[in-house]
């Protein structure tokens, strides 16, 4: 199976809510539709909250994954205009 393409990488660490959240819908308006945002961040509650978000906003999920022990990555492709 070959690598998705990422099309912007967002590094959030340090952050927490509301600004992850904040900055990753920001982050997927910056993109077009199609195109695919990976985050990173190390906040707990956030690797649940966004998720939940993209998908309420209409996004498509591809990826939660925990990488370690305090850091997630999350992958979204943007599937509406915002």
């Amino acid at each position: 199976m070959k690598d998705t393409a990422i099309h912007k990488k967002l590094d959030i660490r340090g952050e927490v809510c509301p600004y992850t959240l904040v900055k990753s819908k920001l982050g997927v308006e910056s993109i077009e539709v199609g195109q695919i945002i990976e985050i990173i961040l190390d906040y707990p509650e956030a690797a649940d909250s966004i998720p939940k978000a993209m998908l309420n906003y209409g996004h498509s999920v591809l990826k939660v994954e925990k990488i370690n022990p305090k850091e997630w990555v999350i992958q979204v492709r943007k599937e509406v205009e915002d």
